[in-house]
């Protein structure tokens, strides 16, 4: 099974996310947007994984939440990765808080600790909102960036939890399921 460790957001904060993105969506741009159910913030992707290696994911997961509190996360911006020249991903900006970045850190360690990869590129926490598809050309998606400055959407919520997610591949695009909850006390 594909799996991942993630923080999922209240679901009025995700609506509101794809409101504000109305714009962009209206625009016609070549991009394949999350689904507001689907908007998520990511600390580390695992790939796929054994179905039983569930429970020391998941136990390696709660071992990285251990000791960790409920923290606020401010989300407000908007941009792309990897630049406005050549966009492919679309994103809303969340604040890189002491207590996310640590929590981050923890999820890594015992991912590493359990044979999983250590990401290479440094972590910069974002809500993927869409996905260039990967036919677009960068002329068709010119002005984008400049769009995107235009957006004003901004919220804080409170973190409480951290999830195993397993994500299954469809030709509408990834669909989500919680598989565990570790709460942050």
């Amino acid at each position: 099974m594909r799996l991942f460790i993630a923080i999922n957001l209240p679901a009025e904060v995700r609506e509101a996310l794809w409101e504000t993105a109305a714009p962009l969506r209206a625009a016609r741009y070549p991009i394949r947007w999350v689904a507001s159910e689907a908007i998520h913030l990511t600390l580390k992707f695992l790939g796929e994984v054994e179905a039983e290696r569930e429970g020391e994911v998941a136990a390696g997961l709660a071992a990285a939440a251990q000791g960790a509190k409920p923290f606020t996360l401010a989300v407000s911006g908007f941009g792309v990765f990897p630049s406005a020249r050549r966009p492919r991903v679309v994103w809303a900006g969340l604040e890189p808080v002491p207590p996310l970045e640590l929590l981050q850190h923890q999820v890594e360690r015992e991912m590493e600790r359990l044979g999983f990869p250590v990401e290479g590129r440094p972590f910069h926490p974002h809500l993927t909102l869409g996905r260039a598809k990967r036919d677009a050309r960068p002329a068709a998606l010119e002005g984008l960036a400049t769009e995107l400055d235009t957006l004003v959407y901004e919220a804080e919520v409170t973190v409480d939890a951290v999830d195993l997610m397993q994500s299954t591949l469809t030709a509408q695009g990834a669909r989500y399921a919680r598989r565990h909850a570790v709460a942050l006390t």
